[in-house]
């Protein structure tokens, strides 16, 4: 009978290994299931000093006329995300917006959680937002961001299967929030964004009308142009990054 006597330099070689194989094999799994979520566009990968500015509209209705005076001051081009009832409602708050030259794109059609929903009622919540707006202003909406940020690779599949882009944000104002003042929205907001950035606002919410300005000029000071998301984003020949971030494949 062998007697096999394994030293402590050989059982920490063989530890070492066991783990080093265990990293790589997780390290696969991980790789391979980031290759097969779908993800929206948060951001886009840029040298070029470009943001894009955007609204979500869904409840009220007190601020957008103020904040198209407030765009129009300081030049800027915003992207509006409408959901259908809003449209319903305030028709000639959405006329607005586009005669004032912003973009208006689709929210969905009565705010819900898409994830929820089979791929047909997706489709169906696209296209009767944009059936709206469309109605309203002429134009028929290419980007579609969807209610509470929630979404999946179905969500994701069915917009791209309406030839729509999935679009999410990479600046939370959190202009929403009921500690939110206008100074906190404007240094979340400046301090956060850099090339490439989408930024998230909403249009009813109590303080964004006052920050606004404060946050426009501090960032056209800065050298920032403000673009649309339609023209941010690239078009063709990118992927988008496990962190949502829209880049061109070299």
């Amino acid at each position: 009978m062998k007697i096999f006597v394994i030293t402590k330099k050989q059982l920490m070689l063989c530890f070492a290994l066991v783990v080093t194989i265990t990293l790589a094999s997780v390290g696969a799994g991980v790789t391979m299931a980031n290759a097969d979520r779908k993800l929206p566009i948060y951001c886009v990968e840029t040298d070029k000093k470009q943001i894009a500015i955007s609204f979500d509209a869904a409840w009220g209705n007190d601020d957008t006329e103020q904040l198209i005076d407030i765009l129009k001051e300081y030049d800027v081009p915003a992207t509006f995300f409408v959901v259908g009832s809003w449209v319903d409602k305030y028709p000639e708050s959405v006329k607005q917006l586009s005669d004032a030259g912003h973009q208006v794109q689709n929210h969905s059609n009565t705010h819900p959680y898409m994830t929820q929903l089979s791929k047909d009622s997706m489709k169906n919540e696209l296209n009767a937002c944009n059936d709206k707006i469309e109605a309203v202003t002429g134009v028929r909406p290419t980007l579609f961001r969807p209610p509470y940020g929630d979404y999946d690779n179905a969500v994701v599949e069915a917009t791209e299967e309406n030839k729509m882009y999935a679009i999410q944000w990479s600046v939370d104002s959190l202009d929403w929030k009921e500690n939110a003042t206008a100074d906190t929205i404007c240094e979340r907001v400046t301090s956060r964004v850099t090339n490439g950035s989408i930024v998230l606002f909403h249009n009813d919410a109590d303080h964004t009308p006052e920050a606004l300005p404060t946050i426009l000029k501090c960032l056209k000071d800065e050298g920032y142009e403000f673009v649309f998301i339609s023209d941010l984003i690239l078009k063709d020949n990118y992927e988008i990054k496990h962190d949502g971030t829209q880049c061109k494949i070299s």
